[in-house]
């Protein structure tokens, strides 16, 4: 067992743009190609008061984690949040569990885009602690009269199921056999689906079977990751953050 002490910092542009980018292309999987990567980052390191990122050595380190919620209609006409409103409508289109969502963010209305990632061997009970100062600081921001009244929260994550490996001529005869069970990757998108108006998983536009086989988490089964949106009402937003905190710190 190795103790490891996180600290909690504001995004600081002067140093986390490289590790953020990593944890966005990580977020967004093989689609990442299709954003441009760097802009959003720019974006997201341009409100360093909304969201956190957690470090294990100091402010000038790399993050290991984030949070942060960004207001689609304030940003709309900027590229990259244009291109992740076509992206994200147009994978909403194809999920029958997602169809409120392409006429949101078509209706001018705020919605906070809520970005999440941290590296795959970060424990999820950092997952309360994030939610919460967030949902601290937006009040903050609409405490100041800043953009961040909104009527919605659109958290985008990642789940995945296990299919067959392709590797063997055997396994070859089994392609497209999966596992139904769908998994998180976050495990706070349980709790924080409970209290959505929408949600569902949508299949990424450059996954194949020749990817899955590359993320194998067992010797016989690689990994499909999805990607997923969780639609949650403003009103209902604190409250699925505290159940949360509920469900995943730890005993004291």
């Amino acid at each position: 067992m190795v103790n490891v002490d996180f600290e909690w910092f504001n995004f600081n542009d002067k140093v986390d743009f490289h590790g953020m980018k990593n944890l966005i292309r990580q977020l967004f999987d093989v689609d990442a190609t299709l954003f441009d990567v760097s802009a959003l980052v720019d974006l997201i390191l341009s409100q360093p008061s909304i969201g956190s990122t957690i470090k294990t050595d100091g402010e000038e380190s790399d993050p290991f984690a984030f949070v942060t919620a960004l207001n689609i209609q304030e940003h709309r006409q900027k590229q990259p949040i244009a291109q992740l409103i076509e992206y994200l409508s147009e994978k909403a289109r194809t999920t029958e569990s997602l169809a409120p969502i392409p006429e949101l963010l078509a209706s001018g209305k705020h919605v906070g885009l809520v970005l999440s990632e941290r590296l795959i061997n970060m424990p999820s009970d950092i997952a309360p602690p994030l939610y919460s100062m967030l949902v601290e600081e937006i009040q903050d921001a609409v405490d100041d009269k800043e953009p961040y009244e909104f009527t919605h929260y659109l958290i985008v994550s990642k789940t995945y199921h296990e299919i067959e490996s392709t590797l063997t001529e055997e396994r070859k005869k089994k392609k497209g056999r999966q596992d139904a069970t769908l998994f998180h990757f976050h495990e706070e998108d349980e709790v924080l689906q409970r209290h959505a108006l929408a949600y569902g998983s949508y299949p990424f536009t450059k996954m194949d079977d020749a990817v899955a086989d590359s993320k194998r988490a067992f010797q016989e089964m690689g990994v499909m990751p999805m990607g997923s949106m969780i639609l949650i009402e403003a009103s209902k937003f604190a409250d699925a953050v505290k159940a949360v905190g509920e469900y995943l710190s730890p005993p004291s």
